[in-house]
């Protein structure tokens, strides 16, 4: 199924294959409880070129319960031993910290949203105005909190990390049906970090047929190859985790991207879109003045009026200001109207 959908729009600018990827920067845990911190983060993503700041909005109670039976506890990984309410208690956001955010960002003039993680959530970023909505990977499978945030009407963003094909249908059907009109759906892998191996960026154009959605992609590979990759496969929008100190010992931070690495995925993916452009066999404009160094035909001994043209008298040669090299089999031959000095380009005005 062909993918009609061009474009869709948060806080008027608009995102799809005819224009520059968005690059989401995602604050996630990295303000490290300290609201200062995410100050500093919205100003580095708009230093860097980011197009949005995305939030996480949820507290510990919304998410888990406090309990430390095994089935509460992390097993390995990044976060081995801890309990899903430690880590969330550490990791969220206060909600009270929404308000001066979303007015930071007004001030600074990047785009804010967030990723509610429960309906109480969208009710929070509801207030606050929020243009679109993110699903994380992880509630991709709560369907009732994806029909819930398709009922604002606000552009909705959906990533896929551990979801099927089935889950993913099941995930864009519910938006379509609660009323979405403005969908992308990420390629994502759940890895903290994620190795560029299990990408498998072919995925993004499958996806954008099958789901009929626009794509993108949220990148948890350790620097950029795999996000500017993607970008040359149909991927319209970018997420990508930032921090402003890859060792500053948040719960994210290991995986993020400092302002140096941002600053270049801001750039590079903007490259990567301009270059790939359209289908065009046309000579380019930076081309047109090398014309003149291609092959073409050339006297290269002096030849006499009426003397026979001979593969010892002319040659193919560099500049290009004869006739086209293809020609010279058909001038071998024939014979020269007139006297003829070496260096000559061949034309056909020389020739009978």
């Amino acid at each position: 199924m062909k993918n009609n959908n061009k474009y869709i729009e948060i806080a008027g600018q608009k995102i799809g294959p005819d224009f520059p990827p968005y690059i989401i920067a995602e604050l996630s845990a990295n303000h490290n409880g300290d609201i200062n911190r995410a100050f500093e983060i919205l100003e580095m993503a708009k230093k860097c070129g980011a197009d949005a700041i995305k939030l996480q909005t949820y507290t510990q109670d919304t998410l888990t319960i406090d309990c430390d039976k095994p089935d509460f506890k992390i097993e390995g990984g990044l976060w081995n031993g801890r309990t899903l309410y430690d880590l969330y208690t550490e990791a969220h956001m206060p909600w009270e910290w929404h308000k001066p955010l979303f007015a930071k960002a007004k001030e600074l003039g990047i785009t804010i949203f967030s990723s509610p993680f429960d309906t109480t959530a969208v009710d929070l970023l509801e207030e606050l105005g929020a243009p679109a909505y993110k699903i994380a990977s992880f509630e991709a499978i709560d369907l009732p909190l994806i029909e819930y945030v398709a009922k604002t009407g606000k552009p909705m963003i959906i990533s896929t990390g551990m979801a099927n094909k089935e889950e993913i249908q099941e995930a864009v059907t519910t938006a379509k049906n609660a009323g979405c009109t403005e969908l992308v759906v990420l390629h994502c892998v759940s890895g903290y970090p994620a190795p560029a191996q299990d990408y498998n960026l072919a995925t993004i154009p499958d996806m954008a047929g099958r789901f009929d959605v626009l794509t993108g992609l949220s990148d948890h590979t350790i620097d950029n190859t795999t996000a500017i990759t993607s970008v040359v496969l149909g991927a319209c929008l970018i997420e990508k985790h930032v921090t402003l100190d890859r060792n500053g010992g948040g719960p994210d931070d290991s995986f993020s991207l400092e302002k140096p690495e941002l600053t270049q995925l801001c750039k590079d993916s903007r490259t990567a879109w301009q270059a790939l452009g359209k289908i065009n066999y046309e000579r380019k404009e930076s081309e047109k003045g090398n014309l003149v160094f291609r092959r073409s035909l050339y006297v290269v001994k002096d030849i006499k009026a009426g003397e026979e043209f001979t593969h010892d008298n002319v040659k193919s040669i560099r500049p290009g200001y004869g006739l086209p090299p293809k020609h010279l089999s058909s001038v071998i031959g024939k014979l020269a109207v007139k006297h003829l000095t070496k260096g000559t380009p061949l034309s056909n005005i020389f020739i009978t």
